[in-house]
């Protein structure tokens, strides 16, 4: 935690089992700091623990044994998504009603106000949002933000959106924006009806 503090790190490869605090304390403490992207690298492959790594603001989680060139495609995916080249900083901005998505920025406001995100979040979201109107399978979700193919059982986007949702005033019950289109993948509506 101390070296995070003084370092802030592009990302951090974070492993559950520490000898002092364990991961999942590491992590909270990470993501009060901020978005600095996390993947979460354990022997703890449990459906359970990979749920709550996502939901503790991990961006992605790898179990152990992995084979070193899947973790450093990951990595280098994940720093892809995350980092601000030139290009990247030309400001893009989506406006759905009360929801505004600042690519420029990375930042999400509902309502006029500022709505926190996790790196792999927004990323996830942007993504969804500037496809409006266009069904993206998890196939091509996983493909564009990992640049990996999907596996058939990761549930992380199911849990992200999830999470997303009532971040953007959405209804987990009875979503309008962000529509689960069954055995075909996710959809984001472009217009509300009024919401």
């Amino acid at each position: 935690v101390e070296e995070f503090d003084a370092m802030t790190p592009d990302m951090v490869l974070l492993d559950i089992m520490l000898p002092v605090m364990d991961g999942w304390a590491v992590c909270a403490h990470i993501r009060e700091k901020g978005a600095t992207p996390i993947i979460m690298l354990t022997a703890k492959s449990d459906v359970d623990d990979r749920i709550t790594g996502l939901e503790m603001g991990a961006d992605d989680y790898v179990a152990k044994p992995v084979q070193p060139r899947v973790l450093l495609a990951r990595i280098r995916a994940l720093l892809r998504r995350t980092d601000k080249t030139p290009e990247d900083e030309v400001a893009q901005r989506i406006e759905f009603d009360d929801l505004v998505i600042d690519n420029g920025g990375r930042s999400v406001t509902l309502n006029g106000e500022l709505v926190d995100f996790t790196s792999a979040e927004y990323d996830l979201l942007w993504l969804l949002a500037s496809n409006a109107g266009r069904i993206l399978s998890r196939e091509d979700i996983f493909e564009r933000l990992r640049g990996i193919e999907y596996d058939g059982q990761d549930r992380s986007i199911d849990v992200r959106i999830s999470r997303i949702r009532p971040k953007i005033g959405d209804d987990p019950e009875n979503p309008k924006r962000i529509k689960t289109v069954r055995s075909k993948g996710y959809l984001f509506v472009k217009e509300t009806g009024g919401m």
